[in-house]
């Protein structure tokens, strides 16, 4: 890593983990396999600031290490990339157990538990269907019908206010350095 710590893919603990790499590497992660609209490209850090942006506002008053959690949600994704769904899929459980590891690790150096309790991973997987259908009708190209059928019609109040803006990888890491930082200080962790 940049950070110069040495992580272990297969067996990553909690020590090996930096919020700069975290960072670093999703604002470089393209989603939609870069297959998006605009001069730079939608990354995973930027989708993560949008999911904990849709998961607070679903749930008010909810604690801010959920909403970590939130932030935090594809953070795996620094080393192992953004793959689309068929692919992940198609490697089969090899790829989930890779995910789950490096989640675990990732949580806990956070302050975080290893698992989430179901309640809060089902709030943060809507809110990340809301990101994913917003994102196919505002950037990816996909008609408001089919961004219906494949990640489900979001409320129309949950859109609101809602717009993707493509920004350099610069920018979009330093506002997830930033928001991590300061869900730690609200968090107490």
């Amino acid at each position: 890593m940049l950070s110069g710590r040495r992580l272990d893919l297969l067996d990553p603990t909690p020590m090996d983990i930096e919020i700069e790499d975290i960072a670093h590497g999703l604002a470089f992660v393209a989603r939609w396999n870069g297959q998006t609209v605009g001069d730079f490209p939608f990354s995973v850090a930027e989708h993560s600031l949008l999911v904990e942006q849709i998961f607070a506002n679903a749930n008010p008053g909810i604690a801010a290490r959920w909403r970590l959690a939130a932030l935090l949600h594809d953070a795996p994704e620094y080393v192992i990339g953004d793959m689309i769904s068929p692919v992940k899929a198609a490697i089969g459980p090899a790829y989930g157990t890779l995910d789950e590891r490096l989640t675990a690790a990732i949580h806990r150096r956070f302050g975080l538990p290893a698992q989430l309790p179901q309640e809060i991973k089902k709030a943060i997987k809507a809110a990340d269907k809301v990101s994913a259908w917003l994102e196919a009708v505002q950037i990816a190209g996909f008609t408001r019908s089919e961004a219906d059928r494949f990640f489900g019609a979001p409320a129309e109040a949950m859109m609101r206010s809602l717009i993707i803006r493509l920004r350099p990888p610069v920018e979009v890491r330093k506002d997830y350095i930033a928001r991590h930082s300061a869900l730690m200080a609200e968090f107490g962790a």
